[in-house]
C-alpha cells in the first residue's frame, strides 16, 4: 500500500486524503475539502477532475473542453506545486469562500501567489466559480 504524502499539504497520505474524491468514491463536504482535492488535482494532473469540480459560469468554460483540458495538462505538466497554505475559511448555505497560498513553480520561476476563491454549491455539490488572484504571498486579507 503507498503511503505518499498527498500534495495538498493535509500531512495525510493520498489514500486517506484526496483520492477518494478524484475517484468519485466521495464529495467533499465543504469548499476547503475540494480546494484542498483541486490543489492536488493540479499537482497530479487530474484535468477532469479540475474541470468537474468547476462551475459551469467559470470563465474557463468559455472555450471548448478539449482546449481547456490541454491548457489544465500542460499548466500542470510545467507546474511544480510545492505547498498549499489555507488563510480563511468561510462558508454559508450555498456559497463559501477560501483564501489561501498556492506555492508554485514553472521554470525556476517562483509563481507564489494568494486567491480568495469563491465556490457555490449545486445539487448538493460544491463547485468552484471563480477567485481573486494577488500576487505572491498576502496575509493582509
Amino acid at each position: 500500500m503507498n503511503k505518499k504524502l498527498c500534495p495538498c499539504q493535509s500531512k495525510r497520505s493520498y489514500i486517506d486524503c484526496c483520492e477518494k474524491y478524484h475517484l468519485g468514491k466521495k464529495k467533499p463536504q465543504n469548499a476547503k475539502d475540494l480546494m484542498r482535492s483541486r490543489f492536488c488535482a493540479y499537482a497530479l494532473s487530474l484535468s477532469d477532475y479540475i474541470i468537474k469540480t468547476s462551475h459551469p459560469k467559470n470563465a474557463c468554460f468559455q472555450k471548448d473542453l478539449k482546449t481547456l483540458k490541454e491548457d489544465i495538462l500542460r499548466f500542470c505538466k510545467d507546474t511544480s506545486f510545492e505547498n498549499l497554505e489555507i488563510l480563511d475559511f468561510i462558508e454559508e448555505k450555498e456559497k463559501a469562500f477560501v483564501t489561501f497560498i498556492a506555492y508554485l513553480k514553472a521554470a525556476k520561476k517562483d509563481l507564489t501567489f494568494t486567491e480568495i476563491s469563491h465556490f457555490e454549491k449545486q445539487n448538493g455539490k460544491w463547485l468552484y466559480k471563480d477567485g481573486q488572484l494577488f500576487e505572491g504571498i498576502r496575509r493582509d486579507l
